[in-house]
């Protein structure tokens, strides 16, 4: 009866807690934020590409304060906050700003499961903006500074018996520090939009052996029909080894095995390329194993696919994939949620947009001054379509010195700043690497906070030379990487050419229409242009994309249209901030946008 009395008890007092968290504010709001399950957030594994059957998610309401900086932990909390969404989103039920003289604590329990005894546990973060610590029972177990890349502590050694004390502090001082914020902005106007602090991916642990597999490196080369793994193995010893299994469905294509630490080479006879047109995955098993026996085994994947440049027989720089003539076309993607700012409210939600941009005939999809969760490149994969993947711009403000810009002189980061750049670069660069949809490396966007080009552009090159790099999209212009990007609004020009590199349209368009029911605030919304109706916008759509046409055939080796989706006060997207209208005629943009994908078609 005692027991019985107690689950009703346990049961009351949760549906009391999650009946009291509700969205913040009034602002828009997605379909999938009004159907959210708040007891079932964010559900799905979030690293497919190294995969464990054993997990635990820790996103839902935890305890948050916001406290001057430099306090120690609050007493008694402000109330409750919803991870994984960022403490100024509608979602996480709090909407409140943070600033640089602030920090946000969060706070809750978990237990371990008893299944987990003798295994090492992992607490992972997908991503936190921007300098995080974290206390397991008191203790401070690590801190991470960096707000787009995942990042894990060991906290076996800091557990208890039954429920464990979870304390996470964040400091995120937005445009005022020295770190990347893409487009956030203290105060939200214009493309600036409103800042992301805290949390914003999700949060789980995971159980593991004390040698395990801690990432994957995965490169393809298709001209020797190789692929190339290496697996850092933690704590693995002299005589550990490493064996990979590719696998075609149930066929098994090729096995090979190397001791801990050595690179692998995978034959793939009779291979299957990967593209948009038929986006292949091979299924990847990789196993640790001490004297024979696997102490670890990760389920991954992996793609055959080649990304390279090369002259045509009119002498123009083509971009190539698998060794043919292949133009990117896609949208600009900004990766903004009216509801959870950079934090999709479902996983369904996440993969619409990349749906949507395949549904309308673009092979590609320019990730614009943003890093996705992994759950995303997962979805480009799966899906075909390639990525131009760009580093967050940052510095003290995201705003350039426009004299820098026109005079084509480059901003004087402090070395503070370089060193944060140089750092969240690599690991941005490092949490990709494996995933086939990247095709390119944007080390900048236009000239915000653009130094030491030629230097950033030659040491990404190296760091990856599988993959394209794009100096600086529509910045200012050196002859370094693989290619020349123009922005033009709100049509196309080839003002510049690049006989030996691609020359490509890394921005235009930005036609809007705003829609009044679907707006995320009622004035000084604004696009390059503007139009009445979803006629009139696609058949400027049309015109712009006829013009860039007769440019393709005389030097354009990929374009980039803007944008997916109206953000905040922008209203030039593809489809509403909300996601429920879309602006265009569909068919007829798919027809022409296949009609430029296909081109260059031999």
């Amino acid at each position: 009866m005692k027991k019985n009395l107690l689950v009703l008890l346990v049961v009351f007092f949760s549906v009391g807690v999650y009946a009291q968290w509700k969205p913040a504010g009034d602002k828009l709001k997605t379909e999938w934020a009004e159907k959210m399950d708040v007891k079932n957030v964010l559900p799905e594994y979030p690293r497919p590409i190294m995969e464990r059957a054993d997990w635990a998610n820790l996103n839902g309401l935890w305890e948050y304060a916001i406290k001057p900086v430099g306090e120690s932990e609050p007493g008694k909390f402000d109330g409750q906050i919803l991870v994984p969404f960022a403490v100024e989103s509608s979602l996480s039920g709090v909407q409140k700003n943070l600033g640089r003289d602030k920090e946000l604590w969060y706070k809750r329990t978990f237990t371990v499961p008893s299944a987990w005894k003798n295994k090492k546990v992992l607490l992972h973060f997908g991503a936190v903006d921007w300098k995080t610590e974290v206390f397991v029972n008191d203790v401070l177990v690590g801190t991470h500074k960096g707000g787009f890349t995942p990042f894990s502590f060991d906290i076996t050694g800091f557990l208890g018996k039954g429920q464990q004390k979870l304390v996470v502090k964040v400091w995120d001082p937005t445009n005022d520090g020295p770190q990347p914020v893409g487009k956030q902005h203290k105060n939200p106007h214009g493309i600036w939009y409103t800042p992301v602090s805290g949390i914003w991916q999700t949060v789980w642990l995971e159980p593991v052996s004390a040698k395990h597999i801690a990432n994957l490196k995965a490169v393809p080369n298709i001209d020797t029909k190789k692929l190339t793994v290496d697996v850092c193995a933690k704590n693995a010893q002299s005589g550990d080894v490493v064996e990979v299994i590719l696998k075609d469905g149930a066929n098994v294509v090729a096995k090979a095995k190397a001791a801990a630490g050595q690179t692998i080479e995978i034959p793939v006879p009779n291979q299957k390329l990967w593209s948009p047109e038929s986006p292949f995955l091979y299924d990847m098993e990789v196993r640790l194993l001490e004297n024979g026996k696997a102490v670890d085994k990760v389920n991954s994947y992996a793609a055959m696919r080649k990304v390279s440049k090369k002259r045509d027989r009119n002498g123009i720089v083509r971009l190539q994939l698998n060794n043919k003539n292949y133009f990117h076309f896609g949208p600009l993607d900004q990766g903004w949620w009216p509801d959870g700012l950079y934090t999709a409210p479902t996983d369904e939600a996440l993969l619409y947009d990349i749906q949507k941009t395949k549904d309308w005939g673009y092979n590609m999809i320019r990730k614009h001054v943003k890093v996705e969760p992994a759950r995303w490149y997962t979805h480009c994969d799966r899906i075909g379509i390639l990525v131009w993947q760009d580093m967050p711009n940052g510095d003290k403000s995201p705003h350039w010195d426009m004299r820098n810009y026109f005079s084509g002189n480059e901003n004087v980061r402090s070395a503070e700043s370089e060193a944060i750049y140089r750092k969240e670069w690599k690991d941005i660069m490092d949490f990709l690497y494996s995933y086939p949809s990247i095709a390119v490396w944007v080390p900048f966007n236009e000239a915000w906070g653009q130094f030491k080009t030629p230097e950033i552009a030659d040491w990404t090159k190296a760091y990856d030379p599988s993959r394209l790099v794009n100096p600086a999209s529509g910045g200012n212009h050196y002859k370094t990487g693989d290619i020349l990007d123009l922005h033009n609004y709100p049509q196309a020009d080839l003002f510049l050419y690049d006989a030996n590199r691609a020359t490509v349209l890394g921005e235009y368009g930005g036609i809007g229409l705003p829609l009044k029911e679907h707006l995320w605030q009622t004035d000084k919304n604004w696009g390059y242009v503007e139009f009445k109706n979803s006629k009139e916008l696609s058949d400027e759509y049309v015109k712009y994309a006829e013009n860039l046409k007769k440019l393709i055939k005389v030097g354009f080796s990929a374009a980039v249209y803007t944008q997916t989706t109206d953000v905040e006060g922008e209203v030039n997207g593809l489809m509403t901030y909300d996601r429920k209208k879309i602006k265009i005629e569909e068919a007829k943009v798919k027809k022409v946008n296949q009609e430029i994908c296909n081109i260059l078609n031999d």
